[in-house]
């Protein structure tokens, strides 16, 4: 699955990261870096994994 032109390997991963954008961190401004980190870890822990 990893082969060069074989684009079915990332299509989860880039799902799930389209969907972070759009759902948790499209339009926020995070003081720094850690604060970023908890919240995009909120997000998967809290929410993703229970609502999803």
């Amino acid at each position: 699955m990893s082969r060069h032109g074989n684009y079915q390997d990332n299509a989860v991963t880039e799902s799930f990261i389209s969907a972070l954008k759009k759902e948790q961190i499209k339009r926020r401004i995070y003081p720094d870096r850690e604060a970023a980190r908890s919240d995009v870890f909120d997000h998967i822990e809290i929410f993703y994994n229970l609502i999803r």
